[in-house]
């Protein structure tokens, strides 16, 4: 079954989340949490991962992770096959505790309020399931990292940082900045509660719930950079999701923008010609043989009509009569 790449680099920052298999619940009771903690201690100890924010709910968890080494896919690798075992042990069960793999977005934080804006959702998840009644109720929540960014550091594990949300939001890991980001925390709660306050963070939050990245279109151009290093020397077709569709339109319309310099012609050009023309054919044909971008994707960037087409369109490109215009187009790109 095709997967989705795992882009990992060196400073990556993550909202990583995974549910319990078909919804189920992973957590029965106090010791599954503990266990499950004590499994993030050892983790973070052999990966030097550090977690910003984090919150365990009773059929799923979610944390926004930093792996200052590039080490995303070994860490969850280890991390979901121990915390499995374990479960499964205790329980006397056996097969999949999770369902299928973790989902990890790349989140922006150098710049932008994308950092503090995945740490609230994750903090806010107890409001969002009504397990967190009232003003302050988040503070209630045990397996949170909420509760523990209001006490002092020496009552905070070694793995968890709260400076860069804090510094996100102009505050400090002191006892005025703490009490700041619990009204802080407690007023995006009862923005929660709200109708139009939960359709606002709805909207916000769009890109952490179906994305694939979080951050700004300049970071995802770097992402996709990343991307083609991931799926190098491997089958395109053993990948999917929104990240491989980007990059394969990214790298589609490279080839568009240099089969339409080789065949010396410009974009204006593009959209006067006929929608079977030679020369589009083949710069469809060009992109389907080296992308996997869509017939949708190609029949609107190319102005050919009818997604329906492009089937024949790039079978014509592959006929005897079209082999110059082929070559051409060949000919500079190998330059």
């Amino acid at each position: 079954m095709p997967r989705k790449p795992r882009i990992q680099y060196a400073g990556a920052v993550y909202h990583v989340m995974n549910r319990g298999d078909r919804g189920r619940r992973v957590f029965q009771d106090r010791v599954d949490y503990e266990l499950f903690m004590h499994a993030m201690d050892e983790v973070c100890e052999r990966t030097g991962w550090r977690i910003h924010a984090y919150v365990l709910m009773p059929n799923h968890f979610h944390w926004l992770l930093e792996t200052p080494e590039p080490n995303l896919v070994a860490g969850m690798k280890w991390f979901m096959g121990a915390t499995s075992q374990r479960s499964n042990a205790r329980h006397g069960q056996r097969g999949h505790v999770f369902q299928g793999r973790y989902k990890a977005l790349v989140v922006q934080s150098d710049r932008g309020g994308y950092f503090e804006a995945v740490s609230t959702y994750i903090h806010l998840n107890p409001v969002r399931a009504d397990v967190a009644a009232g003003n302050g109720g988040m503070g209630k929540y045990q397996w949170s990292s909420y509760p523990l960014y209001l006490k002092p550091k020496r009552a905070r594990p070694g793995w968890l940082e709260v400076d860069r949300v804090l510094g996100n939001l102009a505050l400090a890991d002191r006892p005025a900045g703490r009490r700041a980001y619990r009204q802080y925390m407690e007023g995006r709660a009862s923005e929660w509660r709200t109708k139009e306050g939960k359709k606002a963070f709805k909207e916000a939050w769009k890109a952490i719930r179906y994305g694939w990245f979080v951050g700004e279109e300049g970071f995802r151009r770097t992402l996709l950079t990343h991307v083609s290093k991931a799926v190098a020397g491997n089958q395109r077709t053993s990948y999917s999701g929104e990240a491989i569709k980007a990059h394969d339109e990214a790298e589609a319309e490279k080839l568009v923008r240099a089969g339409m310099k080789a065949l010396g012609f410009c974009e204006a050009d593009l959209a006067k010609l006929p929608k079977g023309d030679a020369h589009k054919c083949v710069l469809a044909w060009l992109a389907h043989r080296r992308t996997m971008v869509s017939h949708a994707w190609l029949s609107e960037r190319l102005s050919m009509g009818s997604p329906s087409n492009m089937s024949t369109y790039t079978s014509r490109a592959r006929s005897a009569r079209m082999k110059g215009v082929r070559r051409q187009v060949e000919r500079a790109l190998r330059k």
